[in-house]
């Protein structure tokens, strides 16, 4: 019979391709802050960073990580807004962005959404991001 051995619990998670740490499916702010630490290089400070923003901007945010990738919501099981890790860059989605003024700066196929890409050398505009993060708090979230 052959012998089953648990994950090491110090093991760094697999890094998917372009960078995005995998992640189990998990609720709250637990799975968030596994996924924040495993985050390759400044794509995990920055993150951090953005993560305090949110929790401030929205006060009893929800959390989880789905498909790899953090979400956060504040109605159960609707969301307002992703993280995903690219390679050169933090692709930040707002689910509902096409209804925030001004508008986040990246379209997307689908109608409703619009992204902020964050890379290495941005200056985030930390007012602008609280802004977006508050507006979408308040619209309907997205069912995923």
């Amino acid at each position: 019979m052959a012998k089953t051995t648990s994950p090491d619990p110090g093991a760094r998670p697999v890094l998917l391709s372009g960078g995005n740490p995998q992640i189990p499916k998990g609720y709250g702010d637990a799975p968030v802050q596994a996924w924040i630490a495993a985050a390759p290089g400044w794509k995990s400070d920055a993150w951090r960073r953005c993560d305090a923003l949110i929790e401030r901007a929205v006060p009893g945010v929800r959390k989880a990580v789905k498909w790899n990738s953090p979400l956060y919501g504040v109605d159960e099981g609707t969301w307002f807004l992703g993280v995903h890790v690219f390679a050169r860059y933090l692709k930040v989605s707002f689910f509902r962005g096409a209804a925030l003024e001004p508008l986040p700066p990246v379209g997307s196929k689908q109608k409703d959404v619009r992204y902020l890409h964050i890379h290495e050398d941005d200056a985030l505009d930390e007012d602008r991001f609280v802004d977006w993060v508050k507006q979408a708090g308040r619209l309907p979230g997205e069912r995923m």
